[in-house]
């Protein structure tokens, strides 16, 4: 068995073309959506990162509001580019790029944040609206970014969730945590199992489960052997293992390569989750556009 690829550029391309459609339209009313992102410090996944946001943007047709600052600011600096970016008409969404550098309390940070105007999804009050969301997340609940692009991917391929199990390999905030929560939601129905560090027998969670979903940061974690045959399996991890003779970082996912010999369906890294991620977020802003505008 060879895994059927799960495309998330080709399908994230096809999601920048509706959204390029819905900022016309925008734009034919005088509303110009605008992305405003905080970079901190120079890490360079980071500032990679937030490059490719921006440039989908430009894609798009939605204006870019940059502010960066040196790794050694001060919690006030963080917090008053936080208050600049809530204040700044021209920005109808915004992101505080994650990791913040020691010293930066990043979850008074992300607190500060006007959450209408959260891009990410990662607001107190935007995460409890996903909470309270059992029945399907409303037009106004903004919501994650990857989790959303993981759900959007599966489904445009077809994955129906109704009633699957669903092993979910790690309990941060930006995945594994939001994600369960989606999954778990009417309409998507799926049984999720959330495993991380402490979990007593993660291949035995994962050799049980429909969907695999490994977000751990730990390369190469889930091995061939976990998986069950014809299982889908997303490797939204990545971590930098080195450095190519070029001078380029390599990266490497959280599934070994191996597992596209057993899965019936494996998204690649990168080139899976990455750009669904990228996309979700460009659509979260040009959702609050449209909110803005009663569109």
């Amino acid at each position: 068995m060879t895994a059927h690829v799960l495309d998330g550029v080709g399908t994230a391309t096809a999601i920048k073309e509706d959204l390029r459609q819905r900022v016309d339209a925008l734009r034919a009313r005088g509303v110009l959506p605008g992305l405003g992102t905080l970079l901190v410090g120079d890490d360079p996944a980071s500032r990679s990162y937030v490059t490719g946001k921006h440039r989908d943007c430009a894609e798009i047709g939605v204006e870019s509001i940059r502010i960066e600052l040196p790794a050694d600011s001060s919690d006030d600096d963080v917090r008053a580019a936080v208050r600049d970016l809530n204040a700044n008409p021209a920005v109808t969404g915004f992101i505080v790029q994650l990791p913040l550098p020691r010293g930066i309390r990043q979850n008074d940070v992300i607190s500060l944040i006007d959450p209408e105007k959260d891009a990410d999804g990662l607001h107190p009050v935007n995460l409890g609206r996903l909470v309270q969301a059992v029945d399907g997340a409303s037009s106004a609940t903004v919501l994650p970014c990857t989790p959303m692009g993981i759900l959007e991917l599966l489904g445009r391929y077809g994955i129906d969730m109704d009633g699957k199990n669903v092993a979910v390999v790690g309990r941060g905030l930006t995945v594994g945590r939001p994600l369960g929560l989606l999954l778990t939601m009417k309409g998507v129905d799926a049984t999720v199992t959330l495993c991380h560090s402490r979990t007593r027998d993660i291949p035995g969670e994962v050799r049980r489960a429909d969907v695999v979903i490994a977000a751990a940061g730990v390369p190469h974690l889930v091995k061939p052997d976990w998986v069950k045959p014809g299982a889908a399996v997303i490797d939204v991890g990545v971590t930098r293992v080195g450095t190519s003779p070029s001078g380029r970082a390599r990266l490497a996912g959280d599934v070994h390569p191996t597992v596209a010999d057993v899965a019936g369906w494996l998204s690649p890294n990168p080139g899976g989750i990455g750009p669904m991620t990228r996309a979700m977020l460009v659509a979260n802003v040009v959702r609050a556009a449209e909110r803005g505008s009663d569109l």
